[in-house]
């Protein structure tokens, strides 16, 4: 091997060796950072929506494009609604990680330690799903003896179908009547799934069927059209928002429907729950910095019951935040997703607090790189005097010719001693205190002792 060759491998290594420890170091504080802070979320997520057809299973197909892009891939899973769906996720063998709940979907809790409501965070209101009580004018005129509902109170007799069970409607009307102090046994509640229910209330069987939905569900479209159909205006729709806060007052616009029919005639008050997005209290913070930034694209745009950018949002939510969605809502996109792709952007954004904090104590510590570096290089040469010591000690002790050949053979092995360019100082001098020692010998009487 070309000595140069030879020279420049030895010096590698010797700056590895003396590097390594603290590369090492690093590896293994960047390993235990990774481990705990686990930035790379899982690739499969299960997502629970609603009836097929409806607005949440629609939804769902939007948000599982989305996330596609990025790598995830999004199990949907249909249901009856949003009750059903609180209940998987509050069930910890259902493997459900996220799902659309309506506010008020729930039965109501205590909200101690042992809720499993406690384990769930929402990830923001998405939009408006009003409460749609269409009534039929025939049956308000059979039993009221005019043609419009304008009291809760004032359903006693009626036939209402609010919906299946595994859908939040149940829930939510429960509230609303036990809020209006309204005795159930007055009522006959029926709880049919959507499309009979439909046909039902159009045939004559049912007075009025209750909805809880996004206005572009085509049996709202339908039955705001629908001669003979009128829908219930909440006039007190401010007081049910400062009594339920899931709840905001709406407004149907008259004309909004049909403006060359003025559907409807005039302004009609509703109250609306959000739709939310809740999720396991474990899930993976990217997983859900991914769902909040497709919410805004999905539901960010202008509707019926809200202006552009007003969706999705931290406000009306009935479970705490979660803090990557509070982060978001309150900072945006990270910003390396501006410019990297989202796995690497994600793992730079979860681990760069650990970078920087390794940075901070190995930066001191890698001050004592150079000098160690030198210490090595240098005790190659240096521990060759402790031998060449021994020889100039003996002189007068030992016979001349024997420390000769010591000295010839401490000679050879300095010679293959191999250092870089900018230690070749040390080495030359080292060769010359041989040559003096060797010098003294020579001139040295035998068994004679050595000049002071």
């Amino acid at each position: 091997m070309p000595r140069v060759l030879r020279n420049t491998l030895l010096s590698a290594r010797d700056l590895a060796v003396t590097v390594g420890p603290f590369v090492v170091i690093t590896l293994v504080l960047l390993g235990a950072a990774y481990w705990v802070l686990d930035p790379t979320p899982p690739r499969r997520v299960v997502l629970a929506t609603g009836p097929e057809q409806g607005a949440y299973a629609e939804f769902g197909k939007r948000y599982a494009e989305l996330l596609k892009q990025h790598g995830i891939t999004v199990e949907l899973r249909s249901t009856q609604g949003a009750a059903e769906n609180l209940n998987l996720l509050r069930d910890t063998s259902s493997n459900v990680d996220i799902a659309f709940v309506q506010g008020g979907a729930g039965d109501e809790r205590a909200g101690d330690a042992d809720d499993p409501d406690a384990k769930l965070v929402s990830l923001g209101s998405l939009f408006f799903e009003p409460v749609w009580l269409f009534y039929r004018e025939e049956a308000a005129q059979r039993l009221l003896k005019r043609p419009e509902v304008s009291a809760l109170s004032q359903l006693a007799g009626f036939k209402i179908n609010l919906g299946e069970a595994g859908s939040g409607v149940p829930n939510l009307m429960a509230r609303i009547l036990d809020a209006n102090h309204i005795d159930r046994q007055t009522l006959t509640l029926l709880q049919q799934p959507v499309t009979p229910a439909v046909v039902s209330f159009l045939g004559g069987q049912t007075d009025a069927i209750v909805f809880a939905s996004a206005p572009e569900s085509l049996m709202v479209q339908m039955l705001l059209q629908t001669p003979g159909v009128r829908l219930f205006d909440f006039a007190q729709a401010e007081a049910y928002s400062r009594r339920f806060p899931f709840m905001s007052p709406v407004t149907l616009p008259r004309g909004v429907v049909d403006l060359a029919g003025d559907l409807p005639p005039a302004d009609v008050h509703l109250v609306a729950p959000t739709a939310a997005l809740v999720a396991k209290m474990g899930t993976h913070p990217a997983l859900i910095q991914l769902f909040v930034q497709a919410a805004q694209a999905i539901h960010g745009e202008a509707g019926w019951f809200q202006h552009k950018g007003e969706f999705p949002k931290a406000a009306n939510t009935e479970r705490p935040l979660a803090k990557e969605a509070e982060r978001f809502y309150r900072n945006g996109p990270p910003l390396l997703q501006s410019y990297l792709p989202f796995w690497l952007a994600n793992l730079f954004d979860r681990m760069w607090p650990v970078l920087v904090t390794i940075v901070a104590v190995l930066l001191p510590l890698s001050r004592a790189v150079p000098p160690l570096y030198a210490f090595r290089i240098r005790s190659r040469i240096f521990r060759w005097y402790a031998q060449l010591r021994g020889v100039e000690d003996a002189v007068g002790s030992k016979p001349n010719t024997e420390l000769i050949r010591e000295l010839d053979a401490l000679e050879g092995r300095v010679e293959r001693i191999s250092v870089p360019l900018s230690y070749t100082e040390e080495l030359y001098s080292l060769r010359s205190h041989i040559q003096l020692v060797r010098r003294r010998l020579l001139t040295a009487p035998a068994g004679a002792a050595p000049a002071a």
